[in-house]
């Protein structure tokens, strides 16, 4: 393709035109299906479940990627545990088998804060999830994908399911569990479920999360539920062999955006976009603000690598999350903890904001005092501040080495 000569005066862009480049079509569903190649993925089946809002989840298969060796007394066993849209892939590139890089690549490894070298890393795909692990796209006993029939399941649900996992590898004791966000509040679960099931936890990290959903919490998830289930290509949950471009990419895309802009601040979005208009487009005919392009591409971009479904199901268990449900309150259950704990807010979190995370560090008897990431990012910073998160979690880590 040639440039235009120094004297061209291209045509300015309207909204239409600079949207207008082509893209590949969008799946119904990216989830993992059965045949699909695996990747770096690994298997176990653990069972049948008793769910906690009623019925039974039969043959549950979990799908989970690992790294480094397994002490042979089982004492360096960690266990990750991940946010609402990823899953197992915490290291790694794209290919095969796999849409999206490691999610956490600057924390896991040789010479990383959670050391490979030293320790056995596992991070399963959550129950509900859409990468290996059963969830609506999952076969049903009937040889059909669940999709709208799967059941509601809780946090508590999925941590049974870890639990079983953690038995299926061999592994009595966690050296650390650690997550941020969903990830997070399954890492207080695992905290009491873990020991009453009678598996160690020495340690835990849990970052950017909370002990209970709020309801400003809530208030957000409605919205994006919403906009799934409104779509008319969502068909109720039914839509996973439909061709391209007809599924519901569209309420996908809208619920991401909504739970994006809870994701960054709103002085990054300020300072970072404020009221430009997106390349060439006239926000004052058909055009865009850059704020909006912005928030299309994450909308765009989640619905090719994620399932509707899973989001649904998955939004769904952040709002059973009480850990005081049935202990008593919050305060009584974050009592009961006996590991070690590093609690981690990121200030400028508007999601789970700081005080969240400073009722857990002040509840649990062993934790360490609040840990902050000073951060433009928001919510997202527990992904970007790895040269603050880094050190915390190798501090604290070597704390316990040093027991």
């Amino acid at each position: 393709m040639t440039s235009p000569s120094p004297s061209a005066s291209p045509r300015p862009l309207r909204g239409s035109d600079s949207r207008a480049r082509a893209k590949a079509p969008v799946p119904a569903s990216a989830a993992w299906r059965e045949g699909d190649d695996a990747g770096a993925r690994l298997f176990a089946d653990v069972g049948t479940f008793d769910l906690e809002a009623g019925g039974r989840l039969p043959d549950v298969r979990v799908a989970y990627e690992t790294w480094g060796t397994l002490a042979p007394d089982g004492s360096n066993a960690v266990l990750v545990l991940h946010a609402l849209t990823g899953d197992s892939h915490v290291v790694g590139p794209t290919g095969p088998g796999h849409l999206s890089p490691g999610w956490w690549e600057a924390m896991v490894g040789p010479g990383a804060p959670i050391d490979t070298d030293r320790y056995f890393v596992v991070a399963p795909n959550v129950l509900g999830g859409c990468q290996g692990t059963t969830g609506p796209a999952s076969a049903a006993p009937d040889g059909r994908p669940w999709g709208g029939r799967f059941p509601r399941v809780t946090t508590r649900d999925q941590v049974a399911v870890e639990i079983e996992l953690a038995r299926a590898l061999g592994i009595s004791s966690w050296e650390l569990v650690i997550g941020a966000s969903m990830g997070g509040l399954r890492v207080l679960e695992w905290a009491i479920l873990g020991p009453e099931a009678g598996i160690t936890v020495e340690s835990v990290a849990v970052i950017a999360s909370g002990a209970q959903t709020s309801g400003d919490q809530i208030a957000w998830a409605h919205p994006q539920l919403g906009a799934i289930r409104a779509d008319p290509q969502y068909r109720g949950g039914d839509y996973y062999d439909v061709p391209d471009d007809q599924g519901p990419h569209v309420g996908l895309g809208i619920a991401r955006q909504i739970a994006h802009a809870t994701y960054r601040s709103a002085r990054e979005l300020d300072e970072r976009f404020g009221r430009l208009p997106q390349g060439g487009e006239d926000p004052f005919t058909d055009g865009r603000y850059a704020v909006q392009s912005y928030l299309d591409h994450h909308g765009d971009k989640l619905s090719r690598r994620f399932d509707a479904n899973s989001y649904v199901v998955l939004t769904e268990s952040m709002l059973t999350h009480d850990l005081g449900r049935d202990r008593g309150g919050i305060d009584a259950a974050l009592g009961q903890i006996t590991a070690r704990a590093l609690v981690v807010a990121v200030d400028t979190d508007r999601l789970f904001l700081p005080e969240h995370s400073e009722r857990i560090a002040q509840g649990i008897p062993g934790a360490q005092p609040l840990r902050l990431l000073h951060s433009e990012f928001g919510h997202d910073g527990f992904l970007i501040e790895f040269d603050q998160l880094g050190p915390m979690v190798t501090q604290f880590l070597g704390e316990r080495a040093q027991v």
